[in-house]
């Protein structure tokens, strides 16, 4: 598997119109590791609009609350964070992704060998 390929993505659906995939977990772990939707959402090359879109609709598709906000004051103090049932959620998600390539590397392998080389260029070429 040279150069990182091939590559998984892993989109699953939990039920009719409930999708949860990589970017919704690299979402809620950017949440987790800055506390905040919008550097979250930045990190990911995201609007802040679609940063809370898809934190709104993990909130009311999920059992629970998967994300919690708390309003700063004049001086600030706000902040984002998952709750930890999203926790648990992001942790069984990248578990899962994990495993996936893990079990089933001999059949990306040769997946990958199917697939012809890229076309030499001058970049490569040397």
């Amino acid at each position: 598997m040279a150069d990182g390929f091939p590559k998984t993505r892993l989109r699953i659906v939990l039920a009719p119109g409930v999708a949860f995939g990589p970017g919704k977990a690299d979402l809620l772990q950017g949440i987790a590791e800055t506390g905040s939707i919008r550097a979250a959402g930045n990190r990911l090359r995201m609007s802040y609009k679609r940063a809370w879109s898809l934190v709104g609709d993990m909130n009311t598709q999920m059992a629970e609350p998967v994300v919690v906000t708390e309003k700063g004051g004049s001086g600030g103090g706000g902040g984002s964070r998952l709750t930890p049932f999203g926790e648990v959620l992001l942790t069984r998600f990248r578990k899962i992704e994990v495993r996936l390539v893990q079990e089933a590397a001999e059949d990306l392998a040769s997946l990958a060998a199917m697939a012809k080389p890229p076309l030499a260029t001058a970049e490569n070429a040397e």
